[in-house]
C-alpha cells in the first residue's frame, strides 16, 4: 500500500493512487463532484462500504468534509463511527485490482473487500 496523501489526522485517508483515480473518475463526470464514503447493512460480513460522486450542493450540516487538494470527500456521523482512519487505496492490478478498503475499526474482513464486521 501506498503512503497516505495527507496526515494522519484525517477520518478518512486517500493514498496517492487512490487520489489520482478518483479524480480521473471526476473528471468523465464533467463535473465538480465531492466523493461520499459510507456503510449501509448488508454484505457478507454484516456491513459493506459505499461510495458514489454527488453534488456538492447534497453536503448535509453534520456531514464530516476532509479536502484533498480542493477534492472532497463527505461522510456522514454514523458511518464515521465505523470508518474513522480508513485508509481508501487503489490498485490497477488485473486480479484483485480496484479501491481496497483498510479499515482499522473492522473485527473482520470478507474475502471480496467490499464488506466488514465491527
Amino acid at each position: 500500500m501506498t503512503q497516505a496523501t495527507q496526515s494522519q489526522t484525517r477520518g478518512i485517508q486517500l493514498t496517492e493512487a487512490a487520489l489520482k483515480h478518483v479524480l480521473q473518475l471526476r473528471e468523465k463526470q464533467g463535473k465538480d463532484l465531492c466523493l461520499r464514503v459510507g456503510v449501509r447493512q448488508g454484505g457478507c460480513s454484516g456491513m459493506s462500504y459505499m461510495m458514489d460522486f454527488e453534488d456538492a450542493s447534497k453536503i448535509q450540516e453534520n456531514d464530516e468534509i476532509y479536502d484533498y487538494e480542493g477534492f472532497k470527500i463527505v461522510c456522514d456521523p454514523k458511518s464515521m463511527l465505523y470508518l474513522y482512519g480508513l485508509v481508501l487505496d487503489y490498485s490497477d492490478a488485473m486480479i484483485g485490482g480496484g479501491f481496497q478498503f483498510t479499515n482499522p475499526n473492522a473485527a473482520q474482513n470478507c474475502g471480496c473487500g467490499k464488506s466488514f464486521g465491527v
